[in-house]
């Protein structure tokens, strides 16, 4: 990527801040992958040797499922990367792949784990999303099968979404917040202000529209990505603290607070903020248009920055800058985040090997730590030495940005369970479509926790 520039110890330090701040709270194709790639030359990703002391003459095979179908993505580069590093420090290891896209990868593995045909090794989500396959015992508590110098280099504030009962179950490998990307080539274009506030939001929506130009890009048809909307819009409004007592059921939806953030979901839709056509729309499909230049903002995860910037698939590398999502005037909250430790992998108890698939996931996990960092696609939760590293500056401008944060919630289809997560996905969706009030968004969400 273009226009790196040289950081040093200093992102450490920043990024130890972050990930310990996240500590306070709780977002295809197949491949059978047998024959080993080329391995890397590079395996400075960890100074912790974890190495099952398994002998070569041990022939293991483990199956491992994940969501990472575009090879282009952050996460996909990393994944990879690490993987030809184990590979060929595990020569005794056949390691198989399954990638399937991310919608269709949720209902597949709750498939699986409730049918007890789970992989050794699996991507998940962790907070809510994973509670009931730990509730039904269908994950190892990994920490049983890991020496206990494994985790030495983990951040365990970044696990908190993972330990359930005071277990740790699964380890992450990044952090992410949401990110308001804009285009500050088009905003020059138009005379508009790069978004510092809401209502600055409002008139750079204005002025685009003015000009026939769709000012936000959104896939609501994959609901999740309509769902940052009304999520970062409530942390306005609410704060982080209100939102997670409510989605703990300890707090209610139907206060002025919780129809106040649908409320701004809503003027946005009325405003012109998004395409008419948004609910017909992919993440996929609609984040190409601010690739292609054709729409200025896209309100999304840190992990898009790598494809921002990218030149083999974006035109407007380099044109783009972070903002966090614009804040109220005189907003309390203003400086919270959407966002946390949610992604990583767990083991599956009906695995048959699962000190090699725990000690598989402690050396992915760290190393993709360290390379979904460089690629831009999240923040480490594990302790990484970037000293020597090239950092993309639109990276660095997200982690100065999570720097300064005052606090974070997950996206709430993460955090919540079950039936719950649909509920609200369909909420979300009746938002965008004009065809539910604010006030009937908070009182059918409330019906959720009763």
């Amino acid at each position: 990527m273009g226009g790196f520039n040289k950081k040093t110890s200093k992102i450490v330090t920043l990024l130890l801040c972050f990930v310990l701040m996240l500590g306070v709270v709780g977002c295809g194709q197949s491949k059978d992958d047998n024959n080993p790639s080329s391995p890397s030359t590079s395996n400075d990703a960890t100074n912790n040797d974890t190495s099952n002391g398994t002998s070569e003459e041990e022939k293991v095979t483990l199956e491992v499922w994940h969501l990472w179908t575009t090879e282009s993505d952050g996460n996909a580069v990393s994944f990879n990367k690490a993987l030809d590093e184990y590979r060929a420090d595990h020569p005794n290891v056949t390691v198989n792949i399954d990638a399937t896209e991310n919608e269709a990868y949720k209902t597949k593995i709750k498939t699986a784990i409730s049918a007890n045909e789970a992989p050794d090794v699996f991507f998940t989500w962790g907070a809510g999303f994973a509670q009931p396959f730990v509730d039904a015992d269908k994950v190892a508590k990994i920490t049983d099968y890991l020496p206990d110098d494994a985790l030495a280099n983990l951040n365990m504030a970044s696990a908190n979404n993972f330990t359930y009962d005071d277990g740790l179950y699964g380890l992450p490998f990044i952090s992410w917040v949401g990110i308001l990307y804009c285009n500050q080539e088009m905003f020059d274009d138009v005379g508009a202000k790069v978004p510092d506030t809401y209502d600055e939001l409002m008139t750079a929506i204005e002025a685009f529209n003015a000009k026939g130009i769709v000012p936000i890009t959104v896939g609501a048809k994959d609901a999740w990505n309509a769902m940052f909307f009304q999520n970062v819009a409530t942390i306005r409004t609410a704060g982080t603290d209100l939102s997670t007592e409510a989605l703990k059921k300890n707090e209610s939806y139907d206060q002025q607070v919780f129809v106040d953030g649908a409320q701004m979901v809503l003027d946005m839709v009325e405003a012109g903020a998004f395409d008419p056509s948004a609910l017909g729309f992919t993440y996929d499909e609609a984040k190409i248009a601010l690739l292609n230049g054709e729409c200025p903002m896209i309100y999304q995860g840190s992990w898009l920055a790598s494809e921002i910037q990218n030149p083999e698939l974006s035109l407007v590398s380099n044109k783009v800058v972070a903002k966090n999502f614009p804040g109220l005037t005189g907003g309390e909250y203003n400086k919270q985040f959407l966002g946390g430790a949610i992604d990583g992998l767990m083991v599956s108890n009906t695995s048959k090997n699962k000190e090699v698939a725990a000690e598989f996931v402690a050396y992915i996990t760290e190393r993709m730590a360290k390379e979904s960092f460089l690629q831009g696609a999240g923040i480490p939760a594990w302790t990484i030495d970037s000293t020597g590293e090239t950092v993309d500056p639109l990276v660095q401008q997200i982690v100065d940005l999570a720097s300064e944060s005052e606090g974070y919630v997950v996206a709430w289809d993460t955090f919540l369970s079950g039936a719950d997560v649909s509920t609200h996905l369909d909420l979300v969706q009746e938002l965008f479509a004009q065809t539910i009030t604010a006030e009937e968004f908070a009182k059918k969400m409330q019906e959720v926790n009763e």
